[in-house]
């Protein structure tokens, strides 16, 4: 914990510098940064009041009516009155409050580019999936939640990501990462385009969670390696993946699926019974170096 905390509040220091927070004038403009994102906020809302500003920003009450007040002196802003609620003083940008945003805006987006500019596309894509990362953990769940079909490079991350989860929750270990490379190296090496697939669940633009289904033969397909990212658990990611899933199947014609999974793995297991899954067989083993019940569960599946 310790040098987790010492890497965020250097990672906030070296950030706080490359964007010129401190700087007593943002990006060069006569705003400091706290009231440059309160134009912004301003300019993205539909007729905010006050209060609306303050919550937004999470700015004490009386900062957010300073800086408002200097607004309205310089032009900026103006308030209007809500004809259904003469309390509330509905807060709009003057014209001149447009063009100081239209440039600072623009400032901002030529400031990003220029960082940008000296990196490759592939480590372009590496900082853009950090920072979804970082605002994954650290924020509050984006309800939505979109699902594709695999990319080049989404195998491994994956199977390092599901590796390393079980392992933290159970101390599944080598024994899963062996199961788990073992079987998104098959994957890879005999995948039937058109017969087989695997879904990338995403919450803006970061993995939450991955299903597979491979062709088992004689109208037979299985249902593989169902997780859900922690930062993503209670959004339905996983029942949607499972139907995903099941949909495909369907369509292409398949007539049963099945899929082995453990007793332990209770939301999983909650999901497949739920969808219409029977539990087979059980049994005992230790190949992830604990006594572990693995189950077998099957489906017949009704045409599309």
């Amino acid at each position: 914990m310790v040098s987790a905390i010492a890497a965020v509040r250097g990672f906030s220091r070296f950030y706080t510098q490359l964007v010129g927070a401190l700087d007593p004038r943002f990006l060069d403009s006569d705003l400091t940064l706290a009231e440059a994102r309160l134009l912004f906020e301003i300019a993205q809302t539909e007729a905010p009041v006050a209060s609306d500003l303050q919550a937004s920003l999470g700015f004490d009450a009386g900062y957010v009516s300073r800086i408002l007040r200097r607004f309205e002196t310089d032009g900026l802003i103006e308030r209007e009155r809500d004809a259904s609620d003469s309390r509330r003083r509905p807060i709009v940008l003057t014209a001149k409050g447009r063009a100081a945003y239209a440039a600072l805006n623009e400032r901002q987006r030529d400031k990003v580019a220029e960082m940008l500019a000296p990196l490759a596309p592939s480590a372009r894509s590496d900082l853009v999936a950090a920072l979804g990362t970082a605002r994954a953990l650290l924020g509050t769940p984006t309800p939505a939640f979109t699902i594709r079909t695999f990319r080049i490079g989404d195998i491994g991350l994956l199977a390092g990501r599901q590796s390393i989860l079980y392992t933290e929750a159970f101390g599944w270990g080598r024994g899963i990462e062996t199961n788990i490379s073992e079987t998104t190296a098959a994957f890879l090496r005999g995948f039937m385009p058109g017969r087989e697939q695997c879904w990338i669940a995403e919450v803006d633009g970061v993995m939450a969670g991955s299903v597979m289904l491979t062709d088992e033969g004689r109208g037979l397909c299985r249902l593989r390696l169902l997780y859900v990212e922690p930062f993503a658990r209670g959004l339905g990611v996983g029942k949607a993946l499972v139907r995903t899933c099941l949909a495909f199947a369907r369509e292409v014609g398949y007539t049963e699926m099945m899929l082995w999974t453990h007793t332990i793995l209770e939301t999983a297991r909650r999901i497949y019974a739920a969808e219409g899954f029977e539990l087979t067989q059980t049994e005992m083993h230790e190949e992830f170096g604990v006594p572990l019940q693995g189950e077998t569960w099957r489906l017949r599946l009704a045409p599309a």
